[in-house]
């Protein structure tokens, strides 16, 4: 499996490999996620991710969900707690149609007022939505109760009262603060020479500026304190979340950490858990682990 990797003029780094196939993807992620909020603007990394679809100098909301959809193809997004995902799929000869609409929603975003105020509703009902789903919700509460008093317990939407404090100027300053040449990686999968993906990787992101100040270190969690919480709601069934703190993402043993979490419960139906849990005892739906790396 050969993956090109290569760098723009401007130091923005591109990841690219060829295949043999009619659909194509393409993506950039941002090294931004909640966990680079300030106190008192959580849920505002998530909230841009939505708002950057809300216009661009040239381009209203419908004309950027049009885009790619018009040619059987389509584009979204999505953010963690530690990065940003702005992607397409599309058939092989969209490639540049396809880098254009994504620089165009990631660089030149207007954000216009009354939009980004209706936004806010949009994603009131999204967490709203995850309240209503307590195999969602239990998530949100178990990083909570890990990482208290730290950006990683903070909830990826954030909260409908933090939500409801954003305004444009906040959306302004963490772009400033975040979104540069140096904390962005553009991905290329699809069936093209490495010197097509070159040319155009150069033509829509040349422009993506570098950063005038080197981007904050994270604040390091340190304080692990094992604790418990329960919480009663009226549903016929119990959501129950056993764990701890594991590995990082730069940590050598988070590859045999991954290989032990898919024997004991990982996605296969024939996982240690879901074999003696549910096929032997039939005591639960669904029962499964999962790693979470930062």
């Amino acid at each position: 499996m050969e993956f090109h990797t290569f760098s723009l003029s401007n130091g923005l780094r591109v990841i690219f490999k060829r295949t043999n196939r009619p659909v194509s993807h393409c993506g950039i992620v941002i090294n931004a996620g909640s966990r680079d909020e300030e106190a008192g603007q959580e849920g505002l990394a998530h909230y841009i991710e939505h708002c950057i679809f809300k216009g661009t100098k040239k381009r209203k909301t419908y004309h950027i969900l049009s885009r790619l959809d018009n040619v059987g193809g389509e584009i979204n997004a999505y953010t963690g707690k530690e990065d940003t995902w702005i992607y397409g799929s599309f058939l092989n000869e969209y490639l540049d149609r396809s880098l254009e609409l994504i620089s165009d929603i990631v660089l030149n975003s207007t954000f216009p007022q009354k939009e980004i105020e209706k936004e806010k509703d949009v994603i009131i009902d999204e967490i709203s939505s995850y309240k209503d789903s307590p195999g969602e919700q239990i998530f949100d509460d178990f990083e909570e109760l890990i990482f208290e008093n730290h950006p990683l317990g903070n909830p990826v939407l954030g909260s409908e009262e933090s939500v409801a404090k954003l305004s444009r100027d906040h959306i302004l300053d963490f772009i400033e603060k975040n979104y540069s040449s140096e904390t962005m990686v553009l991905s290329v999968l699809g069936d093209y020479t490495l010197a097509k993906v070159k040319k155009l990787a150069e033509k829509y992101f040349e422009s993506v500026k570098r950063s005038n100040t080197k981007k904050e270190k994270r604040e390091e969690f340190k304080i692990y304190k094992p604790s418990d919480i329960e919480i009663e709601m009226d549903t016929h069934q119990v959501h129950y979340i056993a764990g701890g703190i594991g590995y990082s993402s730069a940590d050598e043993r988070r590859t045999p950490l991954h290989l032990m979490n898919n024997y004991l419960g990982g996605p296969a139906m024939n996982s240690l858990l879901n074999l003696e849990v549910r096929e032997k005892h039939g005591i639960a739906y669904n029962i499964e682990s999962k790693i979470s790396r930062y």
